[in-house]
C-alpha cells in the first residue's frame, strides 16, 4: 500500500470518527435514552461510515470514472473530493437511517423508517460533513498551494516547450526580412457572413472572441494591435482554423493563438491564459482545462 493510499485511509477513519464524536456529544436519534448500548450504537454507526466511504470510492472509481490520482493536478483532486462528498453524504445518511429502523426504533418511535427520518439524518450528516471537508480544505491548504504553483510552473514550461517546437521563422520587418516559410508563417483568410473579411498571419494572430452575433479577431499589424468585427460564429472560425493546431478553443467565447500566450495563470479555481503585447487575460473553461493540459503535455 502506498503512502498517498494509506494517507486516504487515515482521512477516512479520522472524518468517521469526527462524526461519531459530534453525534456522541449531541446525542440526535434518541440516543440518550440507550444508556450504556448507545456505545454500541456509536460504533455501528462508524462501521457503516466507513463502509459508506469504501463504497463511495468504488463508485467513484468504476461508476463515476474518476480514480484516486494524486498526479492529475489540484483542480482534478479538489473536484473528486466534491464528488465523493456528493455520493457519500447521501448514501451514509440512508445507511444511518436504515440502522435506525432496524436496530434503534425499539425504544425512539422517531426512528422509524420515513422521508422525515431521512431527512433529518441528511440535514445531520450534511452539516458534519460540510465541517469536516473545511478542516480537511484547511489542514493542507499550503499543500495545495504550493501544488497549484508547481502545476503552474509545469504548464508555462510545458506551453515555452509547445512554443519553441512550433516556432516558424520570426515575423517579418524592415529589419527582419522572412527567409523561409513554416505553418505559423502562413496567410488565411478569415471570412464573414457577409462581405467583410481579414486577411493575416497565423502567427500574427492574438485571439478570436464571440460578440453577440459577431466576432472579434484580435490580431498584430507590425508592432500593434488591431482588431476586426466580423458576423460570422465561434463554430465557423473553428471549422477554419481546425488545420492549425496552435489556435485552441479554450472557453465558450474564445479561441487563442497558443504560440501568442505570454504565459499561464492558473489555480483550483480558474485558469487564464495572459496574452502576448495586449496582455489580455483570456479564460480557460472548466470543461476545456484538460483538454488544453493534454495539449500541453
Amino acid at each position: 500500500m502506498n503512502k498517498g493510499h494509506q494517507e486516504t485511509i487515515s482521512i477516512r477513519i479520522i472524518s468517521c470518527a469526527f462524526m461519531v464524536l459530534a453525534i456522541a456529544i449531541f446525542k440526535p436519534f434518541g440516543l440518550e435514552v440507550w444508556q450504556w448500548q448507545a456505545y454500541i450504537h456509536l460504533l455501528a454507526i462508524f462501521a457503516l461510515g466507513l463502509f459508506s466511504c469504501f463504497l463511495t470510492e468504488v463508485i467513484l472509481r468504476y461508476i463515476v470514472r474518476m480514480p484516486r490520482s494524486y498526479d492529475r493536478g489540484v483542480s482534478y483532486i479538489i473536484s473528486r473530493n466534491l464528488h465523493f462528498q456528493l455520493i457519500n453524504t447521501p448514501l451514509i445518511s440512508l445507511l444511518i437511517c436504515l440502522y435506525r429502523h432496524y436496530a434503534m426504533s425499539s425504544l425512539v418511535e422517531g426512528n422509524k423508517l420515513s422521508l422525515g427520518n431521512y431527512l433529518e439524518t441528511l440535514a445531520i450528516v450534511a452539516f458534519l460533513s460540510f465541517a469536516i471537508g473545511l478542516y480537511w480544505r484547511f489542514k493542507f491548504r499550503n499543500r495545495y498551494m504550493v501544488a497549484e504553483l508547481e502545476e503552474t510552473k509545469q504548464l508555462n514550461e510545458q506551453l515555452k516547450k509547445l512554443q519553441n517546437s512550433n516556432a516558424g521563422v520570426p515575423r517579418q520587418t524592415e529589419d527582419n526580412p522572412p527567409v523561409g516559410g513554416t505553418e505559423q508563417d502562413s496567410q488565411i483568410t478569415l471570412e464573414g457572413n457577409t462581405n467583410e473579411r481579414v486577411t493575416l498571419k497565423i502567427s500574427d494572430l492574438l485571439y478570436i472572441e464571440a460578440v453577440g452575433n459577431y466576432v472579434k479577431v484580435c490580431q498584430l499589424q507590425g508592432n500593434e494591435v488591431h482588431t476586426t468585427m466580423l458576423r460570422a460564429t465561434m463554430k465557423q472560425m473553428e471549422d477554419k482554423l481546425q488545420a492549425h493546431p496552435m489556435i485552441v478553443r479554450c472557453h465558450r467565447a474564445f479561441m487563442v493563438n497558443l504560440g501568442q500566450v505570454e504565459q499561464i495563470s492558473s489555480n483550483s479555481r480558474s485558469m487564464q491564459l495572459v496574452m502576448r503585447h495586449i496582455h489580455d487575460a483570456i479564460p480557460v473553461s472548466r470543461s476545456n482545462v484538460n483538454k488544453l493540459k493534454e495539449l500541453l503535455g
